[in-house]
């Protein structure tokens, strides 16, 4: 007798999530996700004044905090064809980056980490053992018998007490955990520093945007003035905090996260073989050397790979209607062409329809819309996006560094390539990104004083900050490679003013739900690969999958009516 297992909500992700997953016996048959919230922006953004759009854009999300700002300054500079100075160039390559590694350790410690590592184990470890162990890893200062003593007294308060606090709710003792207790202990101690840690690098992001989360930006540049002798613009003491912050993430990605997914992975091979799915990946690419239109010189190269054919990739373009549309489906929206058309983003519509049970229900009715979530495709194909997707594209494009990055890893874990074709494969990678970009932001720090010394202290270029100086229409496509993935906001000007918005996420691509001919998105798809469960009751194999994916729903639903009416009610059942 088959068994429909409903996680409602996901936890450890930003936004609502729900997974359903079909079993045939303890295999997981068929998945389905559904975003269970409806929100948005691309509607508010209408008749606005196209060098605002970031402001309102940015507030998609919290988490991402940055990633929309960005991407909805440059689709406004690529509609009026503006190009920005370079300082401006290498200072959002500084935060995009700063965002990724922030982003990617706070993901594996207090999101992804807890569905590997047992909290309540950590009580049983030798804190001797445990120092050994860290110490055989890398040379990370806080490895003394007496810190882990510490740091399992502090948890030891946390259970006796009755409450575990941030640990609370967590399947601990479930069969499927493997590692020792000493290797428990490090990661709950590592989990506790990275909180720390990512309060001092959160800092650069105020340098040079004023706060965190949502810094400031500034279409045509950033809104960061240069001035050595100015106490309120960049100087020397706020370039020395930079370096001092860039300082900080290179040892901690390459003394403790590095280390430690690689420890950790070693407890749990098999995971390296399952949970891929697709087998389609797609990257807009990002990081410019130069400028947004020089493509050759992104640090992540753009395009796509289909059916892990590594030898090939494919161009991708955003303004090519024919390359990307989104789909409805199985979605709660309309178009005004109907709900089996995919639309461009440019043509794209944000019409509510829901058309679900009354709420709560026990299942969805997969056979109907069952998501806020819509169906990108590219050229009619589901695709993953996110670090796997860029690790691929780079070892695919002949990029040493990532190929020496990736052998390291796998001969350490006695693992060929195709491993990171994988749930476990989808967080090595988001790992080994981490390092490349970490090193990267020490080239662009470099570059960026080294301009500062030779007199060039422009962020800002004005030319084209006078509407009346813009065609009557135009459009652009302003895309980034999120910490999740491709991200890409798509705007159209008319007469000076917004005629219409359009943001596809990350977790749009990966989160949506089957599309017209019956394709499941990534999410699906990879719970859908080699999945059992041990405890139907407690189903950490799923969190896993979809943790490892790191979901953010809030950046993937839509639309809050305009005028800040309720528009429906949805509520969660327990």
């Amino acid at each position: 007798m088959s068994e429909r297992i409903v996680v409602d909500p996901i936890t450890r992700i930003e936004g609502h999530l729900r997974i359903e997953a079909q079993m045939k016996g303890n295999r997981i048959e068929q998945a389905y996700s559904s975003g269970t919230m409806v929100r948005g922006i691309e509607t508010i953004l209408k008749g606005r004044d196209p060098r605002d759009a970031w402001a309102y854009a940015q507030r998609i999300c919290g988490v991402c905090t940055l990633v929309h700002g960005i991407a909805s300054i440059r689709a406004v500079e690529d509609a009026l064809n503006y190009d920005i100075p370079k300082n401006a160039q290498l200072i959002r390559n500084l935060m995009i980056g700063a965002q990724y590694i922030h982003d990617h350790v706070m993901h594996f410690y207090h999101l992804h980490a807890l569905d590997w590592v047992d909290v309540v184990s950590a009580l049983k470890a030798d804190p001797q053992a445990t120092a050994e162990l860290a110490q055989s890893l890398s040379s990370w200062p806080n490895s003394s018998p007496g810190y882990f003593a510490d740091t399992r007294r502090r948890l030891a308060d946390f259970v006796e007490s009755g409450q575990l606090g941030i640990f609370a709710n967590g399947y601990w003792g479930h069969p499927e955990y493997k590692l020792p207790p000493e290797a428990n202990l490090m990661a709950v101690a590592h989990y506790l520093e990275a909180l720390a840690w990512q309060r001092e690098v959160v800092k650069l992001h105020t340098i040079f945007g004023g706060k965190n989360p949502h810094p400031n930006f500034l279409v045509g540049g950033v809104a960061s003035p240069i001035d050595l002798n100015s106490d309120s613009a960049i100087n020397a003491r706020r370039l020395s905090q930079v370096q001092d912050v860039i300082s900080r993430m290179r040892q901690f990605v390459d003394q403790v996260y590095l280390p430690d997914t690689l420890a950790i992975a070693s407890f749990y091979k098999e995971w390296f073989k399952r949970g891929e799915g697709l087998g389609n990946f797609l990257c807009y690419g990002d990081l410019p050397a130069t400028n947004m239109r020089d493509r050759d010189s992104f640090l992540f190269p753009p395009g796509v790979i289909l059916d892990r054919d590594l030898s090939r990739v494919h161009e991708i373009d955003m303004h090519d209607k024919a390359q990307i549309q989104e789909y409805v489906a199985h979605s709660w929206y309309n178009y005004s062409t109907g709900k089996e058309t995919g639309l461009h983003p440019y043509d794209g519509e944000t019409q509510l329809d829901y058309t679900g049970p009354e709420p709560p229900f026990k299942q969805l009715q997969v056979e109907d819309p069952y998501s806020w979530i819509k169906s990108p495709r590219w050229r009619d194909k589901a695709m993953e996006v996110g670090p796997l997707s860029r690790v691929l594209l780079l070892y695919a494009s002949g990029h040493e560094p990532t190929r020496e990055l990736a052998r390291f890893a796998l001969a350490k874990l006695d693992l060929p390539i195709i491993a990171l074709f994988s749930t476990l494969g989808r967080t090595a990678a988001r790992t080994l990104e981490s390092k490349l970009l970490a090193d990267a932001m020490q080239g662009w720090f470099d570059d960026l004083v080294s301009n500062i010394k030779r007199g060039d202290t422009r962020t800002f270029n004005e030319a084209l900050w006078d509407p009346s100086t813009w065609p009557e229409t135009c459009q652009g496509a302003g895309f980034m490679e999120a910490p999740r993935g491709a991200l890409g906001h798509w705007v159209v000007i008319r007469n000076g003013k917004i005629a219409n918005y359009q943001a596809v996420v990350p977790s749009t691509w990966n989160a949506g739900p089957r599309d017209a001919s019956g394709q499941s998105g990534a999410y699906e798809a990879a719970l859908q690969d080699q999945h059992t469960l041990v405890d139907s009751s407690q189903p950490l194999e799923i969190l896993r999958t979809i943790h490892s994916f790191d979901p953010c729903i809030a950046c993937a639903v839509h639309l809050a009516d305009e005028a800040g009416d309720e528009l429906i009610k949805i509520q969660i059942s327990g």
